[in-house]
């Protein structure tokens, strides 16, 4: 019986589909699910910003805070994707198993985390930001609803990334659907009071993302529960392995950091830029609009990841660097395509929030300066990739601490003191190059160290 279950294990497409295939067929599907995340993420905004611009600008200051809680939630799943599929890899599935159930017993800590944020930081965190009381009470209404309610979120992005471990890539894209959908569907009727709908503001959109998360996750826990999976969670015989727990965070840890690093970012890069009410907008519109190209690209960086991680754990190095070489290929072209669209109709793309003619003479300019980081942008987000795959997140965090801290915010205030705010987004390019540099010299390290044991 043993041997059969081997057998099965053993036929794991990540070791024997020829690369391009099987990436294209790990990716696309996350590819599209997180493309229409961007959208809902969009069009949440457009929706708030008809409603009320205070709304908008409250969004805005919320940001970081939903930064952090994707950066818990996202950092400690990726700790989880990257255990279960070395063990998958090692052909250890009791171990595999094991670190999938460890996964939702992280759920609870990230969820206490942030049930106490909502409660007791909404409303401070928003009043340090702006003596707008209208302000003030839209942020606080959108970040309590949606921090006390994450175990949603939570709960449903540990569950894809295990599922993504095992080459499982159908049910996390139909999650991500199924939660845009509902959020796109309940955000005009709960803002604007639809129908037997009551009007809600910025707290209906609140309330829909919500939604979406709770439809997303009931549909990864019946997929992970009640169909048939290459790992098993079980509560009935789990034991606490201290041992497991330091493997999920020891490359989860550096990912939190590495993404809360941004929320850190984007507050400091809000104060240099303070000076602008529109350039400070330019901003928030720019990141959300840039997650049309970036979240493709972290959608291709997912399916990738479980390759890479299982072909380290079975010690085929040759299909471990082929998976990272075809994944920086397909990069470049998404991000140039990003790139392109930055240079052509950034007009039209700013217009969609209604921005007015400061804003559209600001936006234009900053736009074309800040895409080009996003060609280097996509080969080191692969070389993120492979480090946290292979279970050496440090270098991931080392990276993303000197592009987003160490160098984005020190340039960008330099140069918005020599050449005035118009020259701030040049700290773009500079971080992503520098980063990306750094990445090589990681990467020629391991390929003269820890690589070079592999076969």
């Amino acid at each position: 019986m043993s041997e059969n279950i081997t057998d099965i294990h053993s036929e794991n497409k990540m070791g024997t589909m020829p690369m391009t295939r099987l990436i294209l067929t790990m990716s696309v599907p996350t590819i599209f699910s997180m493309t229409v995340q961007a959208l809902y993420n969009v069009v949440d905004s457009v929706f708030i910003g008809q409603y009320d611009l205070d709304g908008l600008t409250a969004l805005s200051l919320a940001f970081p805070l939903q930064m952090l809680l994707i950066a818990f939630s996202v950092g400690t799943a990726v700790g989880v994707n990257s255990l279960v599929s070395r063990k998958l890899g090692e052909k250890n599935y009791d171990e595999a198993n094991s670190a999938a159930t460890h996964g939702y017993l992280t759920c609870i800590f990230s969820f206490l985390i942030f049930l106490l944020l909502g409660l007791f930081l909404s409303h401070p965190f928003m009043n340090a930001y702006s003596n707008n009381a209208k302000i003030v009470e839209y942020g606080t209404q959108y970040l309590t609803i949606v921090l006390c309610f994450s175990v949603f979120s939570i709960v449903q992005i540990n569950t894809e990334k295990t599922l993504q471990a095992t080459g499982n890539m159908i049910v996390p894209m139909f999650s991500q659907l199924i939660g845009a959908v509902v959020n796109i569907i309940f955000d005009p009727l709960l803002i604007f009071g639809v129908g037997i709908f009551p009007e809600m503001g910025v707290a209906g959109a609140a309330i829909a993302t919500v939604f979406g998360q709770f439809c997303a996750m009931v549909f990864c826990l019946i997929a992970m529960f009640g169909l048939k999976q290459e790992v098993k969670v079980s509560l009935r015989k789990f034991k606490l392995n201290l041992s497991t727990l330091k493997n999920i965070y020891s490359v989860g840890l550096p990912s939190i950091i590495m993404q809360s690093i941004g929320s850190v970012m984007i507050i400091g890069l809000n104060a240099i830029l303070a000076k602008s009410a529109a350039a400070v907008t330019v901003l928030g519109i720019y990141y959300k609009l840039q997650s049309f190209v970036f979240m493709p690209c972290f959608g291709l960086n997912q399916g990738v990841m479980p390759i890479i991680g299982y072909n380290y754990g079975a010690k085929n190095k040759r299909r471990m660097y082929s998976a990272l070489k075809h994944g920086i290929v397909i990069a470049v072209f998404i991000m140039a395509i990003g790139t392109v669209l930055m240079w052509t109709i950034p007009d039209v793309l700013i217009s969609m929030f209604g921005g007015t003619e400061e804003i559209m003479s600001i936006g234009e300019s900053a736009f074309r300066i800040i895409s080009l980081c996003f060609i280097p942008a996509a080969a080191g987000i692969l070389f993120t990739t492979l480090f946290q795959a292979t279970g050496k997140g440090i270098r991931s965090l080392i990276m993303s601490f000197c592009r987003q801290l160490v160098l984005i915010l020190p340039i960008a205030y330099v140069l918005s003191l020599l050449f005035g705010l118009s020259a701030v987004w040049y700290a773009f390019p500079f971080a992503e190059l520098f980063s990306l540099a750094l990445a090589v010299i990681f990467f020629i390290n391991l390929t003269k160290t820890d690589f070079k044991k592999l076969g």
